[in-house]
């Protein structure tokens, strides 16, 4: 048995930088709690320098019973997750400043983060579901962190909804072991073709359900809105950014690894899905006027796209590459709109952006190239993104899905537009308090993130070809 411990080094940076800010951050006074975020900061990089050793000795292995498995998708999917947390970090910074539960915080952010990685290299049916459960739990209590009405009822929906779907995704783990008598996924792709076809297909259904609750894909959607608007905007941009890596990367392995000769016509499934997150999530973000709902329903048709990854996942090569891309230029494109509405918060509304270009033009030229760049605009990085998912989807025979993403991508430019056109309006434009800066944190991290979303659009020839690979079995 492999009990490398140094292949998990990112995860174990994540975790060991946790329980020493809780129990660092017990002691320390008010003031002095941003030592903690040091701390989760340092963690991060730490284990952005140990995936970048991990990818240039290119030592991809399976660690502790094959349980998890450190490949080309483990690796691209640690960069992009300790990336997006460091930015959320920085983006948390003002937010959080002083707070009586800052460390504890930091330490939550940390927590959930560890559980995204573990769900990155899950590659057991009982190694997904504990990843889920870590991943979850800590973001339950970040929605509620300002401890505030709508904060309290976001919080509770999403963990009613996340033990829904959790009991759910258990009882589907629990019929794939007695269809195949395994939980280890190399085992379960020589058993399950042999094993009852109705035993496997509601197995498979229920645990897909546990990952699209986290990718925030229809029908387990319901949360997304409610929680972007009532959850600290940093945490926000969090909850509808990482998980949905964690998520998809993990079905796109358990599908890939688990059930690639299986009788159940998974694909047409996660097709339909699909073309139903997408178009709901751009029906829904039409007429809304609050700022972080519509990035709500934004987030939620971005998810729609990138389900088409997974849809061919055993179609194509290209599945992969484009799933693994356009996560990382969604990850960076999501974050800087947040980050802008992080640095506003007292703008709530679209009109509350008017004549922003004239006040904060670095703030405006962000969201114009965000929220552009959500479309599918080019230079971003999302439009390249874009590009390859679609190839992917005509090469694995899903045509008429590249079609209607084409179709939403068109339509969803009016809700982004409706929110860009006010920033350049010269006359009556918004009270001066509704624009009123946070701080020169948030502000970085928005830039940042706009300049690594366009970097990725105009070096994706370069960064394409370090998410070539397959997946360990």
């Amino acid at each position: 048995m492999n009990e490398n411990l140094a292949a998990l080094l990112p995860e174990l940076a994540l975790i060991g930088a946790a329980v020493t800010g809780l129990l660092v951050g017990s002691w320390l006074r008010r003031r002095r709690q941003w030592l903690i975020a040091a701390l989760a900061a340092t963690a991060c990089t730490t284990g952005l320098v140990a995936t970048a050793l991990t990818m240039a000795t290119g030592a991809e292995q399976t660690v502790f019973a094959h349980t998890f498995a450190v490949d080309t998708a483990t690796d691209a999917g640690r960069l992009i997750v300790l990336g997006a947390l460091l930015l959320v970090i920085a983006m948390s910074v003002e937010t959080v400043r002083g707070h009586k539960r800052e460390a504890e915080y930091w330490v939550l952010l940390l927590l959930t983060g560890a559980g995204t990685l573990a769900l990155i290299g899950a590659n057991d049916l009982l190694m997904l579901f504990a990843a889920y459960l870590l991943a979850s739990i800590p973001a339950y209590a970040l929605a509620a962190f300002a401890k505030d009405a709508r904060g309290t009822e976001a919080a509770l929906k999403y963990y009613l909804m996340g033990a829904l779907f959790g009991t759910t995704m258990l009882a589907g783990t629990a019929l794939l072991y007695g269809g195949g008598h395994a939980t280890l996924y190399r085992d379960l792709r020589t058993t399950l073709p042999a094993a009852p076809y109705g035993l496997v297909a509601v197995g498979l259904v229920a645990v897909l359900a546990g990952l699209l609750f986290k990718a925030g894909a229809v029908p387990a959607h319901f949360w997304v809105p409610d929680v972007t608007e009532g959850a600290p905007t940093p945490v926000a941009a969090y909850v509808t950014t990482l998980p949905k890596i964690g998520a998809l990367i993990a079905g796109h392995r358990l599908l890939h690894q688990a059930l690639p000769d299986s009788d159940v016509n998974w694909p047409l499934l996660l097709a339909v899905l699909a073309a139903a997150t997408m178009t709901l999530g751009n029906l829904a973000a039409f007429f809304q006027t609050s700022v972080t709902r519509l990035l709500a329903y934004s987030t939620i048709s971005q998810v729609g796209y990138l389900l088409m990854a997974l849809a061919v996942a055993t179609r194509t090569d290209l599945a992969l590459k484009s799933l693994l891309f356009y996560l990382a230029a969604y990850a960076a494109t999501n974050l800087g709109a947040f980050a802008v509405v992080t640095e506003l918060p007292h703008a709530r509304t679209l009109d509350d952006y008017r004549g922003l270009a004239r006040r904060h033009p670095a703030l405006a030229a962000v969201l114009l190239v965000c929220l552009l760049g959500l479309v599918g605009t080019p230079p971003t990085g999302v439009f390249l993104g874009k590009l390859e998912v679609f190839s992917a989807a005509i090469d694995g025979g899903y045509t008429w899905l590249a079609a209607v993403a084409v179709a939403n991508t068109v339509a969803s430019l009016f809700y982004y537009l409706r929110w860009l056109a006010p920033l350049f309006t010269a006359t009556d434009p918004a009270p001066s308090g509704s624009r009123t800066a946070l701080g020169t944190w948030t502000a970085a991290t928005a830039c940042t993130a706009a300049a690594v979303s366009l970097a990725l659009g105009l070096a994706g020839g370069t960064v394409l070809p370090f998410a070539n690979g397959g997946l360990l079995p």
